[in-house]
């Protein structure tokens, strides 16, 4: 009865092993790829072009590509709009510094491009 429970806790070692070695795999390759924006979205839209080739092939997969680009659409969103939106935040009339001790605030992005 001791070796009853041991079989789920050491199938559990290997998978979490090949995980983190995955994540720490992927990480290395998106830290590579940062310095090479052109790049990265080319090869983002190659990825979207052979999706929408695929779907316009099968004839199939609306449903699924009509909710994926509600998703993609809804990042986007998050990608183009601000992290702080000026007009929640109390501003006394103008937005920019007039004064040299007003706090320039530069456009930062709400969702990050990597999380895009």
């Amino acid at each position: 009865m001791a070796g009853v429970g041991g079989d789920a806790a050491s199938d559990a070692v290997p998978l979490a092993k090949w995980r983190s070695d995955f994540s720490r795999a992927f990480q290395y390759y998106l830290d590579r790829s940062t310095p090479h924006p052109v790049q990265r979205w080319l090869g983002t839209l190659a990825a979207a072009a052979i999706y929408m080739l695929r779907v316009y092939h099968a004839q199939g997969f609306y449903i699924v590509s009509y909710g994926l680009g509600i998703y993609i659409l809804n990042l986007l969103i998050g990608f183009l709009s601000p992290k702080v939106d000026p007009e929640v935040e109390a501003l006394d009339g103008a937005s920019l510094p007039t004064k040299g001790s007003d706090e320039f605030k530069p456009f930062i992005r709400r969702l990050p491009e990597f999380k895009f």
